[in-house]
């Protein structure tokens, strides 16, 4: 696309002929003839009539300029930046040894006619090793813990849980050794003892120990029906589980604990039995991202004169990772050359690059002639006919890794005794590189800052440029202003930086809850880009919003002739992208942060969907988002300044006509 050309200075011939007759009022009042008949003003006119072709010619300036104009000022455009997931290795059977998949191993999407395969590449090694179940303890709540690794070992049937059980009795299940990041498969034979319970939705919480709390473990498969019949129950292990001493016993440890029931959830009544517990590991999960690692490439030969350029083969270079490093053959070795942003604090001793991540440029430190006449070098310059190379560097990024649930299902390269690899969850974070327009508006707002963050709105821009695939980032203050004003506030006079990240809607616009939770790693790199350049003494708190659960209940009235179903789907689609954190509000740009929720917007909401007739009735109701708990029905729902709405499991009634 054709880019339109910058109006430098909007003033023209008249413009420029009042102002000087201002600044003559100002500064020579005794000069008061102003007409046209006048010299001076004759002259002015003249001045006038060459600055408004100076002007001219200045807007004439090509986009090639602007940009090196920005080039100067420190814009440069921003990468695209790579899609992260969890792909999980399924092993073909359990292992005798320990199973490794070294990091950069690759995994991607089934190629088709029309579209290239999109291939991620794991970020870690993962160590998958073998397990067993070295001991069995039940602890009810207000009771002592009890070793039933015996009775277990006799294939006697063992309680899971209290005679009568009560929420907090846990069934405490010691590996022998700790699986972090695993998959396990918990083989059980039980008998139908746990009268009372649902078998399809059992009130168990599955958790493994990190060494400092219990942390959840993802269920993947459970068809055992609560401990009611024999079955698997396949867990996913969190990374961050190790070794721990319960009941004197040190190992990997994980416990079932029984919960409250969720209104409508049936209980136990009597305690569930096993009888029997195989352990073993059966895959394992690791993170991943839309990139390749190209290593030790060659870019070609030094030249030995400074401010020489080269550029990678594969373009662009995606952030993260391992550092950019340059290395230069001297002598018997590869000398490093460090990556800087810029050569404005270089001397001629230091070895240190610049990389254009975009293009790929890589350049040497230059030689400016300075007023005495004679050479400065911004950094060393490398050795005559010395090779250089890239010691490694990850290319891809863009929305294209932005890949569904599913979607990683091909191994590039054979691993031993691996049968299949998935990523459990959407691939989110992948943005294409900024475009020159973005680029442009950009401009002004990197001179304003001036790369310091004084007012809310610096916070945004700065956490922008580190950040580009935060969906949205808002600055307020830190604290609740009623606890600020009676005084109790810790953080009072902070800054509460709030990022929400870009997830993914299915097609009725839902947003599963999780993908609204940014990784750590970009919440740990904007604090750290900010903390340099925050005022001294402010406190800045870098993390999620606070998201306000809102369950929609309506009733409408189809008109005539309307599919009932489809305007259903239509009217809960309606109401999901209208309360949606990302894409929702009155303007279509996310819910806006701190406005209230009311029922007269979903009136408004529904009846603008095609085929309804009336809206009858709207009920808006408070949800947790986390636990899934509603508060009472109520017409308005107030948010906190740092809070934003987020659909939860609307409901609708469509009668006919």
């Amino acid at each position: 696309m054709t880019l339109t050309g910058p109006n430098l200075d909007d003033r023209r011939f008249q413009a420029l002929v009042d102002e000087a007759k201002r600044l003559v009022q100002q500064r020579c009042p005794e000069w008061t003839d102003h007409n046209v008949s006048d010299p001076g003003v004759t002259l002015i006119e003249a001045f006038a009539t060459m600055v408004d072709q100076l002007v001219y010619r200045l807007n004439r300036v090509p986009d090639k300029n602007y940009l090196a104009f920005l080039d100067l000022i420190g814009v440069r455009l921003f990468p695209p930046t790579a899609a992260r997931t969890e792909v999980t290795f399924w092993l073909s059977a359990p292992q005798p040894d320990t199973v490794r998949i070294r990091r950069g191993t690759e995994v991607a999407t089934v190629r088709t006619e029309t579209e290239e395969a999109v291939v991620f590449t794991t970020g870690k090694d993962l160590a998958v090793p073998p397990c067993s179940l070295d001991r069995l303890v039940t602890w009810p709540v207000g009771g002592d813990a009890t070793d039933r690794s015996q009775e277990l070992a006799l294939g006697r049937d063992v309680p899971c849980f209290a005679a009568a059980p009560v929420p907090g009795d846990c069934l405490y299940l010691g590996l022998s050794r700790p699986v972090p990041g695993c998959a396990l498969v918990l083989r059980l034979d039980c008998r139908v003892e746990g009268v009372g319970v649902d078998p399809r939705r059992p009130p168990l919480v599955w958790e493994a120990w990190d060494g400092g709390a219990w942390v959840g473990c993802e269920v993947d498969k459970d068809d055992t029906g609560g401990f009611n019949k024999a079955g698997e129950v396949i867990l996913h292990m969190p990374a961050t589980h190790t070794a721990s001493v319960v009941a004197r016993h040190s190992g990997g440890w994980l416990r079932c604990r029984l919960r409250e029931a969720t209104a409508g959830q049936p209980t136990y009544i009597a305690s569930p039995t096993v009888r029997q517990v195989t352990a073993f590991t059966i895959g394992g999960t690791v993170e991943a991202a839309h990139a390749e690692t190209v290593a030790e490439e060659l870019l070609g030969l030094s030249e030995g004169v400074p401010g020489q350029g080269f550029r990678v083969a594969r373009p662009p270079v995606v952030p993260g990772g391992e550092p950019f490093v340059i290395e230069v053959a001297e002598g018997s070795g590869w000398v490093e050359w460090t990556r800087v942003d810029d050569f404005a604090h270089s001397t001629v001793t230091d070895r240190h690059v610049t990389l254009d991540p975009t293009s790929g440029q890589v350049d040497f430190g230059p030689a400016v002639r300075e007023d005495g006449g004679g050479l400065r070098l911004y950094g060393a310059v490398p050795p005559k006919g010395c090779p250089v190379r890239v010691r490694a560097y990850r290319t891809g990024g863009g929305r294209r890794g932005n890949v569904a649930r599913g979607a990683l299902r091909i191994l590039r390269s054979s691993l031993p005794f691996v049968a299949r690899v998935q990523n459990r969850r959407p691939a989110l974070g992948g943005v294409d590189g900024e475009s020159v327009e973005n680029a442009r508006v950009r401009g002004p707002l990197t001179l304003r800052t001036l790369h310091r963050a004084v007012v809310p709105h610096d916070y945004e821009q700065l956490a922008r440029e580190v950040a580009p695939d935060a969906a949205r980032v808002k600055c307020v203050p830190a604290g609740d202003p009623r606890s600020d004003a009676e005084g109790t506030d810790e953080q009072s006079g902070g800054v509460r930086l709030l990022v929400v990240p870009a997830g993914r809607s299915d097609a009725q616009g839902r947003i599963d809850f999780d993908e609204l939770d940014p990784p750590p790693g970009t919440l740990a790199m904007i604090a750290s880009y900010l903390d340099e350049r925050r005022p001294i003494g402010t406190r800045l708190v870098v993390e999620p919003p606070y998201y306000q659960g809102v369950t929609v209940v309506a009733s409408v009235r189809a008109g005539r002739g309307a599919a009932v179903d489809r305007l259903r789907e239509a009217a809960l689609a309606a109401l999901y992208g209208y309360f949606n954190p990302l894409t929702g509000g009155p303007a279509g740009e996310g819910w806006p942060f701190g406005r209230p929720i009311h029922s007269g917007e979903v009136f408004a909401v529904l009846q603008q969907v095609p085929g309804v007739d009336l809206v009858e009735d709207v009920r808006l109701f408070p949800a947790d988002p986390t636990t899934g708990e509603r508060g009472e029905a109520t017409t308005r729902i107030a948010l906190d300044r740092h809070a934003l709405a987020f659909s939860y499991e609307h409901r609708l009634r469509v009668r006919e006509s």
